[in-house]
């Protein structure tokens, strides 16, 4: 009986070995298609560069135009991408993990709209810097998420209920965003209105850095929490018997993923579905039981930055980011209603 059990635990021992070496393979492989999608991306534009070049500015061998193209120009776009991304679809992660739902989206349950709406206060009446934009959007998207936990709260949240209840305030919101759009001068409505479609367009350093901290931070939280999320989705009962605290957890999950949701949507407004999409295709790479970060992460980047690049060079003429990914995200959303459709039956 005891050999029995100690081959049981081997085999599963060898076999998490096996997923993680898998995870850390895919990482690794979507890590360099990233950076050569950087360097494709830094090298486009109507003063088109060769790769020597792109490389040599980075490594600070170029000065001039071809620098100042590369290093101030286009680099922190192409940064604000990667790392934008990357929170996303960590963002995403957590909230599908959590509600053990693919359509766990926090755009999807209201999280983002509500960040929008604390952002456009701040931008429509108070005129405020980035650091207040981050603040505004943050205190939106803690306020969507605790109105819609209380409403979707009966004896604890089931994840439907939740996303059924996060539709409709997200709905809400969209309307009341739309009035102050309505009711503010014409240069700033205009303004506001591009920058709600999610554009990293005029992204800056300062932009970057400020909300680049402030996601690393927030990376190295959901990492901490990693292990606790990978164990409520046993079910609340099995994580607190493993010595989880539910409650906390759960809470310390909404606060990190709204954060990076709202880090976001404060520099380049709402880009979304990437956050939908990202978890789902890192797991079926990673080939993973459950919804892992990591694998997420890197998908989310490499998405945003596709996107980006989608709406810059490909399109007839240059879009904001968001428009691409609602496009691409609008029919894997389908694809995956129409698989959960032919599950139920």
């Amino acid at each position: 009986m005891n050999l029995g059990r100690r081959t049981l635990v081997l085999r599963r021992g060898r076999i998490g070995v096996r997923l993680e070496r898998r995870s850390v393979i895919v990482c690794a492989v979507l890590a360099l298609v990233a950076v050569c999608l950087a360097v494709l991306a830094l090298m486009t534009g109507s003063y088109a560069l060769g790769p020597g070049q792109v490389i040599s500015a980075l490594m600070g061998g170029e000065t001039g135009l071809v620098h100042e193209i590369v290093v101030e120009w286009r680099l922190p776009r192409v940064t604000a991408a990667l790392v934008f991304g990357a929170a996303l679809g960590v963002s995403g992660a957590i909230f599908q993990s959590m509600l053990r739902n693919p359509l766990a989206d926090p755009g999807l349950i209201g999280f983002s709209q509500g960040s929008y709406t604390g952002a456009l206060i701040v931008i429509l009446l108070v005129n405020g810097t980035y650091t207040q934009l981050i603040g505004g959007a943050l205190v939106g998207g803690v306020a969507t998420a605790v109105v819609v936990y209380l409403l979707a709260y009966r004896r604890g949240v089931q994840g439907f209920r939740l996303i059924v209840v996060g539709i409709a305030v997200s709905a809400m919101l969209g309307s009341l965003n739309t009035w102050l759009i309505l009711k503010a001068d014409l240069d700033q409505a205009m303004a506001a209105a591009a920058w709600g479609a999610g554009s990293l367009y005029g992204v800056s350093w300062t932009q970057v850095m400020i909300g680049g901290v402030c996601i690393v931070v927030l990376l190295l939280l959901s990492a901490m929490l990693s292990r606790p999320m990978r164990q409520l989705e046993l079910g609340d009962d099995a994580a607190a018997a493993q010595g989880v605290r539910v409650s906390l957890t759960r809470l310390g999950l909404i606060v990190v993923g709204v954060a990076l949701t709202a880090t976001v949507t404060a520099a380049a407004g709402p880009i979304a579905f990437i956050s939908l999409v990202a978890p789902q295709i890192g797991r079926r790479l990673a080939r993973t039981a459950g919804i892992t970060l990591a694998p997420a992460g890197f998908i989310g980047a490499l998405l945003c930055l596709a996107a980006d690049y989608i709406a810059q060079h490909v399109a007839p003429t240059p879009l904001p980011a968001g428009i691409v990914t609602v496009i691409l995200g609008g029919g894997y959303l389908g694809w995956l209603l129409f698989i959960e459709a032919r599950r139920s039956f």
